[in-house]
């Protein structure tokens, strides 16, 4: 066999030798950023980890934090949890300061700090929390199987709103309506339970309501290329005003006929609802309370796993692409957010068929607001939306038991701690989301 000698380009000059391929594992680099990394994750750890050192450990209470873990109807009970809050505080905010530095540390290489970082530093910073609030209480013990099983159970109509809004923009249009599909969800099936006697048929009037709401919101920023965020915002005003309208002038005025849905019911599962802490969680809830356990795993495997979903993801990164491919690309985001409407309307009737009896007006006070948080702070995924939709319904939840066990730290505080929470998770720890890359730019043919 033969081969051709290689001659060098330059004339008298000899040609190097070619080197062969380098070994992987030689000259190794730890990978950087494409982009370069902002100083807002680090900083915001930093802060919150010098205002815990402080607050939570240097100025926390001496007390003994006591967290019960089964409730009397477990069948197998274990021990309360306590905890010295004056050492636990100044242990967690040391472990918190660690991991500030380390972000810090990643920021000078220009390295992303890994998904886990702020993760583990949220949940060590609500834990430090959550010992000197209950160490400093005049009752210093809670349970802690109660404030996460509440914690869920306020947390379901955040979590179908977010599902809403995940439906919707991952086919490329901003749900900002979800807050008006809550509210008309929760009206509708007070008045049809009302008048039927039959809270399931309120429940599925209530996933038609918020479907028509969504129309309204898709046939004019898809068809009519109106801004989506004007159109959502207007819808958000238009329902509260006309439940509102409705409330007053034919609920009150009979009651009886129209605002009396009754409740639906708490449906156990024998022995598995006896479970401590995940009992109640898993197998003690409402229907609502499963179908949003069911809706979660069925549009992450719908989004992730099957055509359906690849279509809609297409839709919303690459609209021109999709078309393309015959993918017919506003038929694909009108019905999209018409199911979006379906999935926040079932949410609302939480309200008024398993949370309370009754319409109210405002009964959904923000909650579609703090879903449009969630589901960015989950990063357009289900599962991260529901999560996220957990860390508020928690601050809900907890702002209410912390004022019944006797906390010096002032009640109007603690009535906003959702609404904190929702801004530092947003604007802080959640880092930089990318949405889908056709979110809000409605696609016109041609």
């Amino acid at each position: 066999m033969s081969t051709t000698a290689a001659t060098s380009p330059v004339p008298g000059k000899p040609l190097k030798p070619q080197q062969g391929p380098t070994h992987p594992d030689r000259n190794h680099k730890p990978a950087v950023s494409a982009k370069p990394v902002t100083w807002k994750l680090p900083v915001t750890l930093l802060v919150l980890a010098v205002v815990a050192f402080i607050v939570f450990g240097l100025l926390g209470p001496h007390g003994t934090a006591k967290f019960g873990i089964s409730s009397g109807g477990d069948f197998f009970q274990l021990p309360a949890i306590e905890v010295p809050a004056y050492l636990a505080g100044i242990v967690l905010s040391v472990i918190m300061l660690g991991l500030a530095g380390y972000a810090m540390f990643l920021k000078t290489k220009n390295v992303r700090p890994p998904r886990w970082l702020p993760v583990i530093f949220t949940v060590l910073f609500v834990v430090s929390f959550l010992i000197w609030v209950v160490g400093g209480a005049r009752t210093p013990s809670i349970s802690l199987a109660g404030l996460i099983a509440g914690s869920v159970t306020l947390a379901v109509p955040i979590v179908f709103g977010s599902l809403s809004g995940v439906l919707c923009e991952r086919a490329g249009v901003v749900n900002i309506a979800i807050e008006g599909q809550l509210l008309g969800g929760a009206f509708t099936a007070a008045i049809v339970a009302s008048l039927t006697d039959n809270p399931y048929l309120g429940l599925l009037a209530a996933a038609v309501a918020g479907a028509l709401v969504s129309m309204v919101l898709a046939v004019f920023s898809i068809k009519y290329v109106v801004n989506q965020i004007i159109v959502g915002v207007v819808l958000n005003v238009l329902i509260s005003g006309l439940t509102g309208f409705l409330f007053s002038t034919v609920m009150q005025a009979n009651k009886e006929m129209f605002n009396s849905p009754g409740r639906l019911p708490i449906i156990e599962i024998p022995v598995l609802s006896s479970i401590p802490v995940l009992g109640p969680i898993l197998f003690k809830q409402s229907v609502v309370g499963y179908l949003m356990y069911v809706a979660v795993i069925v549009v992450w495997i719908g989004l992730f796993k099957t055509k359906w979903g690849l279509r809609v993801r297409a839709v919303g990164e690459h609209p021109q692409a999709a078309d393309t491919l015959g993918i017919k690309v506003n038929a694909t985001r009108f019905w999209n957010v018409t199911l979006g409407g379906a999935v926040a309307g079932i949410g609302g009737s939480f309200f008024t068929l398993v949370a309370i009896d009754s319409f109210t007006k405002e009964i959904s006070g923000g909650r579609g607001f703090i879903a449009l948080a969630a589901m960015i702070l989950g990063r357009w995924n289900p599962i991260g939306a529901f999560f996220a939709a957990l860390l508020f319904g928690f601050a809900d939840n907890l702002q209410s038991i912390v004022t019944i066990i006797g906390t010096p730290v002032p009640s109007q505080f603690m009535a906003m701690l959702p609404y904190l929470v929702t801004v530092f998770a947003v604007a802080g720890l959640v880092g930089r989301s990318r949405p889908p890359a056709a979110d809000g730019i409605p696609y016109v043919k041609g």
